[in-house]
């Protein structure tokens, strides 16, 4: 009588052997997860199998575990997971600069406290040229633009050069300005050289800084490298697996190739072009450069300066300086001709437009070659107030709007003395710009503002910022849904570099790119979204943080 029993369990033991060896292997399981997909049916799954850095399953734990085996299987906890972050406008290597290279002056309270601070950095990183970012005299009591005695003072011998933190006007001292031949009766068109009581005040606007920044010695191949590494390691730890850097140069771009080509740099890129005859040249010739973590298929071109220096150009004067409508950076001319290179070549073209009136050409601009709906996906950078009149261009020429939110919540404390009572009921309108195709870039814009995409998910669900703000966020018509907000920092920048069918969502196929976070952002309270803990990062299903 055991005999029979003998058997059926040696017939089991043989079909368990046989069950488990009919599963696929793979590289990485997570399962027991809130796993926020970000398809096109916003589908929450509980378990994914990855193998050789993409997804090769999403779905129920059971059907997951019933076909796939790894050697390493992820209990999620009921962790949340969602697609990597994407950060749809930044500078990446700027970035990486600004921690290795220059004084951080973000948060300065005043000027003394800029001098404070590169007195102290320059203790600890002496150079010839001392160069520092940051300021922003928007934050403090003294809101009028610095003048440079006190930094002839600290640094009589040494330039000095610091940037402000839109990166569209920087303060040098006599020295600096003295090794740029710059003086009194010095003038370059697109450019504001500040004066007072008959002298210098350092202060240089938009293309006027180009006399300094021409002369300062540009940073090695090695340099550049650390930069990208530091940049890399601090993106990781706020659940960024793919960048977007807005302006690089040949040597830049070939520099990430290389060190992603060695294993050095993981991160993905997005590389917009800085507009120069070397990047034409060279890139131009050749047509987009398409690769897992590279690429290049646009060039960045800039129309106007910055709100918070008032080189924004607008239709009507500033609101607080009735003697200024801000600054067209380069002749119609100019615009026209990179745009037919960049068309003719298959490049898109992204341009950064803060002013209504710089908008608005960019718009105009972009028509006379896009002739109607299309698929070139060329963008606006920032499109921080648009005329109501000119809205319908983004849909009539399939124009994407990329915006940054947390350059709303920083600019509302001051910019309707820019713009007035009505001009500031179109200035950071992104909802409005949603509604004209259906989807939006976002993005951070670092070092401008902070690295992390939950403070941009904040900033356009909330429309506060972190610290005090009365209990309705700032011009609340215009926050997105949570829904949209991560579509905003996930699938719709992948649309923007046209990598979507490779990234931007948890789907079979794609990347395995993703980030396990402490709290649900669709549901936590509002409060808790910028200071959600990330539990991981992953890159490839590899994990980096």
């Amino acid at each position: 009588m055991k005999k029979p029993h003998f058997l059926f369990i040696a017939l089991l033991s043989v079909l368990l052997l046989n069950s488990c060896d009919q599963k696929t292997k793979v590289d990485l399981i997570l399962t027991d997860a809130q796993i926020y997909t970000v398809n096109n049916d916003f589908d929450i799954a509980e378990s994914f199998a990855v193998k050789d850095g993409k997804f090769v399953a999403v779905g129920k734990k059971e059907d997951i575990l019933s076909k796939y085996q790894s050697d390493i299987v992820i209990d999620g906890s009921q962790q949340f997971v969602y697609p990597g972050f994407n950060d749809g406008h930044s500078h990446f290597l700027g970035y990486g600069l600004m921690e290795t290279k220059y004084a951080n002056l973000k948060g300065t309270k005043s000027f003394d406290e800029v001098v404070a601070r590169v007195v102290d950095h320059n203790k600890s990183y002496p150079g010839d040229w001392i160069l520092g970012r940051g300021w922003d005299q928007n934050d403090w009591n003294d809101i009028s633009f610095p003048t440079n005695e006190k930094l002839d003072l600290a640094f009589p011998d040494n330039p000095v050069v610091l940037t402000r933190i839109d990166g569209h006007a920087l303060i040098a001292n006599s020295k600096a300005l003295e090794l740029a031949s710059i003086d009194i009766d010095t003038h370059v068109d697109g450019g504001e050289i500040q004066k007072s009581n008959g002298r210098l005040t350092g202060v240089l606007i938009d293309n006027s800084m180009r006399l300094v920044r021409r002369i300062i010695p540009g940073f090695s191949t090695d340099e550049k490298a650390l930069a990208f590494k530091k940049a890399q390691i601090d993106c990781y730890a706020v659940g960024l697996t793919s960048v977007t850097d807005a302006g690089l140069d040949k040597d830049e771009v070939l520099l990430i190739d290389e060190l992603q080509s060695k294993g050095e740099l993981d991160i993905r890129v997005y590389a917009m072009l800085s507009p120069n005859n070397e990047n034409f040249d060279y890139f131009f010739s050749q047509g987009p450069i398409i690769k897992d973590k590279l690429v290049v298929s646009s060039v960045k071109l800039y129309i106007d300066g910055a709100l918070g220096s008032r080189g924004a150009l607008l239709l009507e004067p500033y609101s607080d300086a009735l003697h200024t409508h801000g600054l067209q950076l380069s002749p119609q001319s100019y615009f026209d001709n990179i745009c037919q290179m960049a068309y003719d070549a298959g490049f898109q073209v992204n341009t950064h437009a803060i002013g209504d009136s710089g908008n608005r050409i960019m718009l105009k601009s972009y028509a006379k070659y896009l002739k109607g709906k299309n698929d070139k996906r060329w963008r606006i950078e920032h499109a921080q107030v648009v005329s109501p009149d000119d809205l319908d261009y983004f849909s009539k020429y399939s124009i994407v709007p990329s915006v940054q939110s947390t350059h709303c919540t920083s600019d509302m404390y001051w910019a309707d003395e820019r713009l007035g009572p009505e001009r500031i009921k179109h200035a950071y309108a992104y909802q409005d710009l949603l509604n004209q195709n259906g989807w939006i870039v976002n993005g951070t814009d670092f070092p401008i503002e902070g690295i992390s995409p939950l403070r941009t998910y904040y900033a356009a669900v909330a429309r506060k910022d972190i610290e005090e703000w009365p209990n309705e966020g700032f011009q609340m018509e215009n926050a997105l849904s949570r829904e949209d907000a991560l579509r905003s920092i996930t699938i719709w920048p992948a649309m923007g570099s046209f990598e979507e069918n490779s990234k931007g969502s948890i789907e079979v196929g794609k990347f395995a790119d993703f980030v396990l976070l402490e709290k649900n952002l669709i549901s936590v309270p509002e409060t808790d979204l910028p200071h959600i803990k990330i539990i991981g990062t992953y890159i490839d299903g590899v994990k980096v943080y």
